[in-house]
């Protein structure tokens, strides 16, 4: 089940600089309207070429003769009663297609192609932690294109040395292979670099702009830039960058960090602002769970295991639970989570991705096109959640083992008597043919008793079970369960009755266990590192695309208004308990148990 199934190893893109192919210059190639690429992805059967519109060709004048997609050079006939001498000085003379191209400036070899990767925010607790870490990840698995450069963006002041001593404070040698780190370390700090600048200010991209150039060296520049800022400045940094720092003549790109908005009105206006300055192609909204290994089974388990395909319906499938839970508070962050609050946080973009791929209808193939088609499909057939369908709850103060655990509000970055909700649970419903009636039931929180995310679906009882009285009146202990444990400690099991040996007839419940901590050596990738190859790589299946977001926010807007207008106080719960009660009492009303309570829990 590991996704290597539909894909190859990333060290096919250290011979190339870039897995784009850019065409030649323009007039037009600064305006991002025009900016071109043709895309290969090295990493899926499904290759992608994304076309973005072409400006008007121009005439090469080169001294090569090109027959049926082969390069000649010219060479001049030799005449009769030439000597030896001058016909060797003439053979050395005669200039392979690869030196005639170099000579007249039209090199088009991929290694002459160069990728400026700009983490704009640079000084932040996402790029210390995240950004660098990934992409030394991405470098030591030579998973990088040849020439590559990082610059570091940002108001701090700061030298290149300075930003260097930073990243190298929180890169690791965690790859499996660990041979030779340290000297990688230092091969990829030479390569990361420092701007200080404000983050509207044209001026200061434009010389940003210059030391991209330098950097390059002439090649095909192709550029990267990670937005790792609040989302109040996303519009400032992307004009600036658009304007002032584009390529020239390769691909343009910008991650954007969620959150897209507060809602369906704030979400389109930040759409539109964005669409000012690039297309859409041209932005990748990151969303990390995507790129989690479990969540990136969940479709290789589905589509390509018989077992599971045609379970996959109302017909037999009862539930399906998606829970996500911290056994810690906000602690210092509660200024920046008091205005989001945990269901846009959580539930609106990680939670709800996840519902969407597990639902989705088959694709017509895994081109990032055809399946983000189909996750849209899920999002428009759901019903808008209800106020009645969704209990809130807030963390309060709790002592247990001496220790006192403080209440959300007792954060002082929190406002005194804030109502926002730090747990969460929902039930939602996707009126088409194959989910009709089934529950989907959402959970997420913060200071509950244990870490972890997961999927959880619920099968139905076995119709007429011979052996029902073996499990008295607890239907429950009788019904198949499978478990996607996304984190911690990934995992995938299915849990099935069987019999404990003996004379007797007791039946058991056992799990079938893909430890993926037992079952493979290699360390599984963070999902930044793979997200980030990605957005290199121009695949775009695990980014999320302006009308999947638009049909995200259409479903949790009412609700979130509702909640805000009308000031429903949440329920509280202790510090590291379960949650609120109303969570139970949510459940119990579509006859679901949550799955995450139980006594049989794996662990």
């Amino acid at each position: 089940m590991a996704t290597s199934l539909y894909s190859t190893h990333c060290r096919s893109l250290a011979t190339s600089s870039s897995s784009s192919a850019s065409f030649q210059p323009s007039p037009f190639s600064s305006n991002p309207a025009y900016l071109q690429r043709v895309t290969f992805s090295h990493r899926f059967l499904a290759s992608k070429v994304s076309l973005k519109s072409q400006p008007p060709s121009y005439k090469i004048p080169v001294h090569t003769q090109q027959q049926e997609g082969a390069v000649a050079a010219s060479v001049t006939p030799v005449e009769n009663g030439t000597s030896h001498k001058q016909l060797n000085a003439e053979l050395l003379s005669v200039k392979s297609p690869r030196e005639s191209l170099v000579e007249d400036g039209y090199e088009k070899d991929e290694n002459e192609s160069t990728v400026s990767i700009t983490v704009v925010g640079a000084s932040g607790d996402l790029a210390k932690k995240k950004i660098f870490p990934a992409l030394f990840a991405l470098y030591y698995e030579d998973c990088l294109p040849k020439h590559f450069t990082i610059y570091g963006y940002a108001r701090s002041k700061m030298t290149d040395a300075e930003l260097r001593n930073m990243v190298s404070r929180t890169l690791t040698c965690r790859i499996d292979k660990r041979e030779n780190c340290n000297e990688k370390m230092e091969q990829f700090l030479k390569r990361c670099f420092y701007h200080s600048g404000q983050y509207d200010s044209q001026e200061n991209f434009a010389v940003l702009d210059k030391k991209l150039k330098e950097q390059e060296g002439g090649r095909t520049s192709n550029r990267l830039f990670y937005l790792s800022i609040p989302p109040n400045i996303f519009i400032d940094a992307v004009k600036c960058a658009s304007l002032s720092a584009s390529s020239g003549n390769g691909w343009t790109r910008v991650i954007v960090e969620k959150p897209f908005g507060r809602d369906s009105e704030s979400s389109a206006a930040l759409t539109k602002s964005l669409k000012q300055y690039l297309t859409e192609d041209q932005i990748f909204r990151i969303d990390h769970y995507l790129g989690k290994e479990l969540v990136e089974n969940l479709s290789v388990l589905r589509f390509s295991n018989l077992i599971f395909e045609p379970l996959w319906s109302r017909q037999y499938i009862r539930n399906v639970q998606l829970i996500f839970s911290e056994d810690f508070g906000t602690e210092g962050r509660g200024g920046y989570f008091d205005h989001y609050g945990i269901i846009r946080d959580i539930m609106q973009n990680h939670l709800l991705q996840i519902l969407a791929l597990f639902a989705m209808e088959t694709p017509v193939s895994l081109d990032a096109e055809d399946i983000r088609n189909e996750k849209v499909k899920v999002l428009r057939s759901m019903r808008p959640l209800q106020l009645e369908d969704v209990v809130i709850g807030q963390y309060k103060s709790h002592t247990r083992g001496g220790v006192t655990y403080p209440a959300y509000v007792d954060d002082k970055t929190v406002p005194v008597g804030s109502l926002t909700p730090t747990f969460a649970a929902a039930a939602l419903f996707i009126d088409n043919a194959r989910w009709d009636g089934v529950p989907f039931l959402m959970k997420a929180g913060k200071a509950l008793h244990s870490k972890g995310a997961e999927i959880r679906v619920q099968f139905r009882h076995v119709p007429g079970n011979l052996y029902n009285r073996n499990f008295g009146a607890d239907l429950d202990r009788a019904t198949n369960e499978l478990v996607i444990r996304v984190q911690p400690d990934e995992a995938i099991y299915l849990k099935i009755n069987n019999k404990v040996p003996g004379l007797g007839m007791k039946l058991d419940r056992s799990n079938l266990n893909l430890h993926y901590a037992a079952r493979y050596s290699k360390e599984i990738p963070d999902a930044y590192e793979r997200l980030l190859l990605d957005a290199i790589e121009g695949e775009r299946r695990l980014f999320i695309r302006s009308d999947e977001l638009d049909a995200a926010w259409s479903l949790f807007t009412p609700v979130l208004k509702e909640l805000e207008e009308k000031k429903i106080i949440p329920e509280y719960y202790p510090y590291g308990s379960r949650g609120p009660v109303g969570a139970h009492y949510l459940a119990a009303r579509y006859n679901v148990r949550w799955g995450d309570l139980g006594s049989d829990i794996d662990r």
